[in-house]
């Protein structure tokens, strides 16, 4: 399923309402309420509308999740990516990242079981790519998917553990709250870094230990392929 071809749902009189308003309307709740909150009766009361109204255009809660999820894919990933297959893997991976990273509520509708699977093309090209990078550079197709999915991994992780650290601020004498109360005279490394340590790990660092994980990956695959 496409972004822009999904599922109707029922059918019989035509909608007076297009699915872009009930997709736009469906991300300002999310964006409002968080998308945990978001509900078919919520987004008719959202629009002044029926329910009835709103399934002319989804089947369910699920199938909007994954029509705006396939919309934000179709906005946000590009097609053109390396022909070389490292560099392609890394391009790929980055671009998910980005689109995630741009919507960080779209990363835990993700880790939800079934949904990665019903992505559409624009989404699934990202994955083929990588999935195909590694094949191409001497992995076998199942270690190809294990390249993917540690990459998915690691892409989706660090995208919600700094989404979910933003606004926190360190202990009020300056150091993070998971040193408040430890001995630092058993943590010498620790003890040295003190403040700093908030500022180190804000830093962006995605994209260098990126290159560092799919090299490890691809390094440690071809050296046990058959």
């Amino acid at each position: 399923m496409s972004g822009t071809e999904s599922s109707r749902g029922r059918t019989g009189r035509p909608p007076l309402t297009s699915r872009e308003q009930i997709l736009a309307a469906a991300r300002r709740i999310i964006d409002r309420d968080g998308w945990e909150k978001l509900t078919v009766r919520r987004l008719a009361a959202e629009l002044g509308i029926g329910a009835t109204t709103v399934y002319h255009h989804v089947r369910d809660r699920e199938d909007l999740l994954i029509q705006l999820l396939n919309q934000h894919a179709d906005q946000t990933l590009s097609p053109d990516l390396p022909a070389e297959p490292r560099e392609r893997i890394v391009a790929a991976a980055v671009a998910i990242h980005d689109s995630l990273a741009a919507w960080p509520w779209a990363a835990e509708v993700l880790t939800t079981d079934g949904f990665l699977g019903r992505l559409g093309e624009s989404a699934l090209r990202m994955v083929e790519a990588v999935v195909a990078g590694a094949v191409d550079h001497g992995c076998t197709p199942e270690q190809a998917v294990h390249v993917f999915r540690a990459i998915w991994y690691y892409t989706v992780g660090e995208i919600l553990v700094r989404t979910h650290s933003e606004g926190r601020r360190p202990a009020g004498d300056g150091r993070p709250a998971f040193f408040a109360g430890a001995d630092l005279s058993r943590l010498p490394r620790l003890a040295a870094l003190g403040d700093q340590w908030p500022a180190l790990a804000a830093r962006d660092t995605y994209r260098e230990a990126l290159r560092a994980f799919v090299d490890g990956l691809l390094a440690q695959a071809t050296a046990t392929a058959p």
